[in-house]
């Protein structure tokens, strides 16, 4: 196996092991979009006259085939291949000789897979945000069908004023319609297009045009200059799990609260069967188990955020190796926000809220009666403040 840096010198294995890491396990989501940059990067070659018409024809049809072969479970990435870029490569001058050897002209690894990583990540803020919006259907859902139950306000974890179902599903579907827009926003740090900047210096000699590859691509611009790029490194990623950590935590509260409401106790909710497990010793429980793990998720992903952050903390400018490990917990996360999201709206689908079990106190309605003290006897708020006080001494 022959890597895009080989130079025939020996390594050893525990070598290859440790500095391709994970990637040839990761980097499976990435062959559509490293494909997608590579034939962009090929008919910018082939207009600018770096390589022949049919050469591009070539690369194009060949990298097309490996991608459907890729779906279709023909190959996969190994610890050989060392990672996404390699595998493709590899497979391509294979299949169609020479032509295949000039793709790499005019880019290195560093901004080949940066092109990959940043069009998968505009794919998957738009994939999150669009489940966040079905999620939201889950929600607008229940307010239709019980919007109209009454709930308890809590404050302080005491009944404070008198709330609904409506109200609560009112404030978690604004808190979701935030992370929507959390997601566009951050797509703005995923749609510079890296692609010809290589290593960080450019390509010296070279006539790239780079804007054509941005159009090709569907970026927003062309980074620039050529050494801003490896400089944002970690940004776009770290924005992402930004949004994602702030979804989960959102995810982690409604969660906290169904459980509440799920216990004996309150009994304010059933959930459905097929969302609760068993014990292996009680025969009688149906444990929440999916709503403890949602609670969870928010830890895992700020974990996968502060691992981010401070993996390019303090880095010199220009490429180093580190930026390699941004990939496990970016990937990680969006994967458990994909998760979390789906069963979340599952749970939802399946939960009713029970009225008859559902009571609030008589001092839920103190306020109230202090605002009607004042709009109907024009007393001040304070002096009827205190003169429903006396009633809850």
């Amino acid at each position: 196996m022959s890597r895009l840096w080989d130079k025939g010198l020996p390594l050893a294995d525990r070598v290859l092991r440790y500095t391709a890491g994970e990637d040839h396990l990761l980097d499976g989501r990435l062959v559509p979009y490293d494909v997608r940059g590579s034939i962009a990067h090929a008919e910018m070659l082939a207009a600018t006259g770096l390589i022949s018409e049919d050469d591009c024809a070539a690369i194009r049809a060949g990298l097309q085939q490996l991608e459907t072969s890729f779906e279709a479970g023909d190959w996969r990435i190994s610890l050989e291949d060392e990672d996404v870029h390699t595998a493709l490569e590899t497979r391509l001058t294979e299949a169609i000789g020479e032509a295949g050897a000039r793709l790499h002209l005019g880019r290195s690894r560093n901004d080949q897979v940066l092109t990959a990583l940043r069009l998968y990540l505009k794919d998957a803020g738009a994939d999150i945000a669009a489940r966040v919006q079905s999620l939201r259907d889950s929600l607008a859902g229940i307010a239709e069908r019980q919007g109209e139950i009454e709930l308890p306000g809590y404050t302080h974890m005491q009944h404070a004023m008198p709330s609904s179902v409506a109200l609560w599903c009112g404030g978690f579907d604004e808190a979701l319609a935030d992370a929507i827009d959390g997601f566009k926003t951050c797509r703005r740090r995923c749609d510079k297009n890296p692609l010809g900047s290589a290593a960080g210096y450019g390509t010296p000699g070279l006539p790239l045009d780079r804007d054509m590859t941005t159009s090709i691509l569907g970026f927003a611009e062309t980074q620039n200059p050529v050494t801003a790029v490896q400089l944002s490194r970690g940004k776009a990623e770290s924005a992402l799990l930004f949004e994602i950590t702030l979804l989960l935590q959102d995810l982690g509260r409604m969660a906290s609260d169904l459980l509440l409401f799920y216990t004996q106790e309150f009994a304010y909710v059933s959930l459905a069967a097929d969302v609760t497990t068993g014990s292996s010793i009680m025969p009688q429980k149906r444990n929440p188990d999916v709503l403890e793990l949602l609670r969870a998720s928010s830890a895992t992903a700020q974990a996968c955020l502060d691992e981010s952050l401070m993996i390019t903390a303090k880095l010199q400018s220009g490429y180093q190796r580190d930026l390699q490990r941004l990939k496990a917990p970016l990937f990680r996360a969006i994967d458990l926000a994909i998760d979390s999201v789906d069963i979340m709206a599952l749970v939802l689908d399946g939960l009713s809220f029970l009225p008859e079990n559902i009571t609030l106190d008589a001092g839920s309605y103190a306020t109230e009666e202090a605002y009607r003290l004042v709009t109907e006897d024009g007393l001040p708020f304070r002096e009827a403040y205190r003169q429903v006080a006396k009633k809850y001494k």
